[in-house]
């Protein structure tokens, strides 16, 4: 398999910004209508119009018509969310809480949970079947990304991988901590000493999204925050647009600690693969770092969510455990659209960034 090739953009090029702790990065390109009307508010401070009169997505359908999961819609609901994180440059922070922007928000929320719930008719109701499949390894190695990464990987897949998960990784844990006001006792105090983890437990050298950083910089990719959006195919966005969704509303607490619980469940087991497929590819010590860390801190985390965030909300509320559920289920299936999307590229020897990595 030839690996993809390609030359360097400016953003790629830009310097000064060491890791996850720089600046807020620039607005990406717009994807379509609903990103272009959404991107074009965010320079000009002016009202968003993505159905009014005049427009081109008016005879698209608006919002009501747009694929929900395509790059258009999860670009825009991307860019809406990232006000709640970094924001953009030269993006004022007062637009975080502009009432034309967060209806917009509403809107494409509401197409994207519908499109979920419709796919997930059949979801189990119950914690216990939500998660009971996800205790056990895969009996088909073929069907988990990361057994194929560590049996069949390249070098540069794996730096394609890494690139894509760190719209995730460069803010592991953030949208999570959102939960923490919204539980209480058991569950609060669980949650908080996971978080404390993910943290770094006091030491800024080893927070989870610093650590990402140093893999990624190890593999000769840039570590700039959002750094490579533009690359990130619709796929990965509604991997992170989804946690966002979740962690910004009250209602979906949840559907939050589902998702949180799903993460925690499948991190050891997939870690420890990840591990050994830098190790295969020569990836560094960085690299192999990051997943080994994972392998032994998300072992103990997965009993600590189950048992403490989880049992603990369920004990409390137990009227969130379909909510719970669908977290978890929800969760699942975008990060299998995600693997299918990868594999299928690959599987074709292309790349399955927007745009290949410079120098591949």
């Amino acid at each position: 398999m030839t690996p993809p090739t390609a030359t360097e953009s400016p953003a790629e090029r830009r310097s000064g910004v060491a890791g996850p702790d720089g600046g807020p990065p620039p607005l990406p390109g717009a994807r379509g209508p609903l990103s272009a009307s959404v991107l074009d508010a965010l320079r000009t401070g002016t009202a968003p119009v993505p159905d009014g009169p005049g427009r081109d997505v008016t005879a698209a359908g608006g919002v009501a018509a747009a694929d929900p999961w395509g790059e258009d819609l999860q670009l825009a609901l991307y860019v809406l969310y990232e006000l709640h994180y970094r924001g953009f440059a030269g993006v004022s922070d007062a637009l975080e809480w502009d009432p034309d922007l967060l209806r917009l928000r509403a809107r494409l929320e509401f197409r994207m949970l519908t499109a979920l719930r419709a796919a997930l008719d059949d979801v189990p109701a119950t914690v216990d079947a939500a998660f009971g499949p996800l205790l056990e390894e895969p009996a088909d190695p073929e069907g988990s990304l990361s057994h194929f990464l560590e049996t069949e990987g390249e070098l540069w897949q794996l730096r394609e991988y890494a690139a894509l998960r760190s719209l995730y990784h460069l803010k592991e844990a953030d949208p999570h901590a959102w939960v923490l006001p919204r539980l209480t006792g058991e569950a609060k105090a669980a949650m908080a000493a996971i978080e404390y983890d993910e943290f770094g437990a006091g030491r800024a050298e080893r927070v989870h999204a610093r650590l990402f950083a140093d893999l990624m910089a190890g593999l000769g990719l840039d570590p700039a925050y959002g750094g490579y959006l533009e690359q990130a195919p619709a796929a990965v966005l509604a991997t992170v647009n989804l946690m966002s969704l979740f962690g910004l509303h009250r209602e979906l607490r949840g559907a939050l600690v589902g998702h949180f619980a799903w993460v925690e469940v499948t991190s050891s087991p997939g870690s420890r693969r990840l591990a050994g497929a830098m190790r295969r590819c020569g990836a560094g010590p960085a690299a192999e770092h990051f997943y080994a860390e994972h392998v032994e801190a998300d072992a103990v985390h997965e009993q600590v969510v189950r048992h403490g965030v989880v049992g603990g909300l369920l004990r409390s509320e137990p009227a969130l455990e379909a909510d719970v559920a669908f977290g978890c289920a929800a969760t699942g299936l975008l990060e299998d659209r995600l693997a299918d999307h990868l594999r299928a590229r690959w599987t074709a020897g292309t790349s399955a960034l927007r745009r290949p990595l410079p120098g591949e």
